[in-house]
């Protein structure tokens, strides 16, 4: 993705932690499953936090691996930090979920679906 000699911070939470954050941050006063908090230092790439009970339940309800669900929100919190975003929907967020399924891809999770059967 570009970046090199890049920190990344990572914190797997509960879901009450994720609300905290997403009502301080975002004032979204509820769960969800990954945020992203980039920083304005050059060496550093960012923040992001996973909520693990989002993590059992959507492995679950998509119909693949708790580690797969995971490492999903992982790459999908790391665009964010790279600047995609999908939250206007559109063009967007059609880049981000194709980026999404490129990365995913080259980790080795090719025919991965879990970014296929959700809506974002």
């Amino acid at each position: 993705m570009g970046f090199k000699d890049r920190e990344l911070s990572i914190l797997l939470a509960d879901d009450e932690t994720l609300r905290d954050l997403n009502r301080r941050y975002r004032n979204i006063d509820r769960p969800t499953d990954v945020l992203s908090f980039p920083m304005d230092d050059p060496s550093l790439l960012g923040d992001v936090a996973i909520s693990m009970e989002r993590v059992r339940s959507q492995a679950a309800r998509y119909g693949v691996t708790e580690d797969e669900e995971l490492i999903r929100l992982l790459v999908h919190g790391i665009l964010h930090l790279a600047g995609y975003d999908h939250v206007r929907g559109g063009r967007q967020a059609r880049r981000m979920r194709e980026k999404e399924k490129e990365l995913l891809e080259k980790l080795g999770r090719k025919g991965f679906c879990g970014q296929a059967k959700r809506g974002d």
